[in-house]
C-alpha cells in the first residue's frame, strides 16, 4: 500500500466507526514531514506517546494518553486504537498500531445487567477479563532488526519488554482494526459484519529464516 492508500483507509474505517457508533471520540489522520523526507502518518498527540509508555503502571499511562488526546479512536468502553505508519518514498518503514484497553471496568463488571445487553460492551462486562495492552511494531531499521530475537514485524502483548512475536508483515490499517474488533469485541464485530467496512490491500512479507519456524503470526493477504 502506499501512502495515500493507508491515508485513505484510515478515514474510511475511522469514518464507519462513528457511523456504527463505536467511536466516543477520534483523530483523524495527520501528515507530518520530517527533515529526512520520511512521512509520519499518524494522529495528534502521537509526539507524546514515547514519553507515556516509559516505565509507569498501566493505568498512569493510559490516563496519560487519553489527557493527551494521542489515539486515532477511543472507544465507548473507554478503549483506545492508536495507527501510525512511517513511509520513506512510496516505502513503508515504519508502524505502529496499539490497542489499550480501559482499564476502568469496574463500572461495567459491577452491573453487568445494566450493559451486558448493550453489544458493545458484551465482551467486558465478566470480571474474570484482564485489561492489557497489544501492540504490532514494524521497522525495517536493519540496525534494530535481529532475527527471532527482533522481528522487523512483531506484536507485543502487556507491555512485556522482550516479547515480540514474530509477524509475517506489516499490518494494514483494516487488518489490525479487524483483529481488535474480531477479538475484542467478537459480539459487536459479529452483529455489525454486514455493515463494516472491509478494505483491500496488503504489504509484503517481512518474516524471514527461523521467525516463520517459532511460532508465529500469519497475515492473510500478505
Amino acid at each position: 500500500m502506499t501512502p495515500r492508500e493507508v491515508v485513505r483507509q484510515l478515514n474510511a474505517l475511522i469514518g464507519n466507526l462513528i457511523e456504527l457508533g463505536l467511536s466516543e471520540s477520534q483523530n483523524h489522520p495527520s501528515e507530518r514531514r520530517d527533515p529526512s523526507g520520511s512521512l509520519e502518518i499518524s494522529f495528534n498527540g502521537a509526539e507524546r506517546v514515547t514519553a507515556a509508555l516509559k516505565n509507569q503502571p498501566y493505568k498512569t499511562i493510559y490516563d496519560q494518553l487519553v489527557s493527551a488526546q494521542a489515539y486515532s479512536v477511543k472507544m465507548p468502553d473507554g478503549a483506545l486504537i492508536q495507527m501510525s505508519y512511517r513511509f520513506t518514498g512510496e516505502g513503508l518503514t515504519g508502524h505502529r498500531l496499539a490497542f489499550f484497553p480501559s482499564p476502568y471496568l469496574e463500572d461495567f463488571q459491577n452491573e453487568p445487567e445494566i450493559y451486558e445487553a448493550d453489544e458493545v460492551f458484551a465482551d467486558i462486562v465478566a470480571k474474570s477479563v484482564v485489561p492489557f495492552p497489544v501492540r504490532f511494531d514494524f521497522d525495517s531499521d536493519g540496525q534494530r532488526f535481529e532475527e527471532l530475537n527482533h522481528p522487523m514485524s512483531h506484536l507485543t502483548l502487556g507491555q512485556f519488554k522482550n516479547c515480540r512475536i514474530p509477524v509475517s508483515a506489516p499490518l494494514t490499517p483494516f487488518q489490525f482494526l479487524n483483529f481488535v474488533l474480531r477479538n475484542f469485541y467478537n459480539t459487536v464485530h459479529r452483529s455489525y459484519a454486514n455493515e463494516m467496512l472491509v478494505c483491500a490491500g496488503s504489504f509484503a512479507d517481512t518474516i524471514v529464516g527461523t521467525e516463520s519456524e517459532v511460532v508465529h503470526i500469519r497475515v492473510g493477504g500478505g
